[in-house]
């Protein structure tokens, strides 16, 4: 059994001729709850599109659970979350989580798709309603449960608690705590760093394309705090502040 779920590997990646991605390692391990923060434009969408193949690394690799990510295998184990997810307008919930759970070689089962739905306190009446047809938090829900039903060991989510409630975020919470239980685990990116606080038994920070920071919320707080009593968001201030001061001082190949 791989000792990872994923592994980034001095990975490197340009676009328009701007850096993006600086050399980034960062090792997931199965079965965990990990998240990956960072600024608006640090690099977490494209780390995750070179995850999945939708863009190619300029250099380093990319593995899941021991294969190379450019392989059709190596993706079989995920399931995705788009930050901007939205199923077809003219398709039924029901219909989206049909061809959805196809897709993943599940079978439908009316029974778990309810209790499913009753999870996220999606209301049962949405499965014959068409996507045109959700609010925004409904088409969340949607889609998130299509990931949990699909049953794969690792679940990728762009900040999957966009447009939740409280109370459909508290019982998505719960959701992903009962999924690491069953030994799945769940990449997520968050801006909510209360949440990757409560949640994670990991982190990340990513930083102008760099891995600044790796481990346990806690030990974020300590080492870019005075301890457990600092808040996460300070810490994480703190972290990049750092960063930048370094960064006026480093020569970029």
């Amino acid at each position: 059994m791989s000792d990872h779920a994923i592994r980034y590997h001095q990975v490197h990646k340009q676009l328009a001729g701007m850096a993006v991605l600086r050399g980034v390692d960062l090792v997931i391990r199965p079965g965990e709850l990990f998240g990956l923060v960072g600024v608006n434009g640090a690099g977490k969408t494209t780390m995750l599109k070179c995850l999945f193949d939708f863009c190619t690394p300029d250099a380093g690799s990319i593995a899941i659970f021991g294969l190379a990510h450019h392989q059709s295998a190596a993706r079989q184990p995920l399931s995705f979350l788009p930050e901007r997810f939205q199923a077809p307008y003219y398709l039924t919930g029901r219909d989206f989580l049909r061809y959805l759970l196809g897709l993943h070689g599940v079978a439908y089962d009316d029974t778990a798709v309810r209790h499913g739905m009753a999870t996220l306190d999606l209301a049962p009446e949405a499965l014959g309603r068409p996507a045109r047809d959700y609010s925004k938090g409904m088409m969340q829900k949607l889609g998130l449960l299509a990931c949990l039903l699909s049953g794969k060991r690792q679940l990728v989510l762009d900040e999957p608690m966009s447009g939740l409630d409280p109370k459909a975020r508290a019982l998505f919470k719960r959701a992903l705590l009962n999924l690491r239980m069953q030994g799945r685990g769940a990449l997520l990116t968050s801006h909510a760093l209360a949440d990757v606080d409560e949640l994670c038994d990991r982190m990340a920070i990513l930083h102008e394309g760099r891995i600044v920071f790796t481990g346990t919320p806690l030990e974020c707080r300590q080492r870019h705090g005075d301890g457990a009593q600092t808040s996460l968001e300070q810490a994480f201030l703190n972290c990049i502040a750092t960063e930048n001061i370094a960064m006026q001082h480093r020569v970029y190949p």
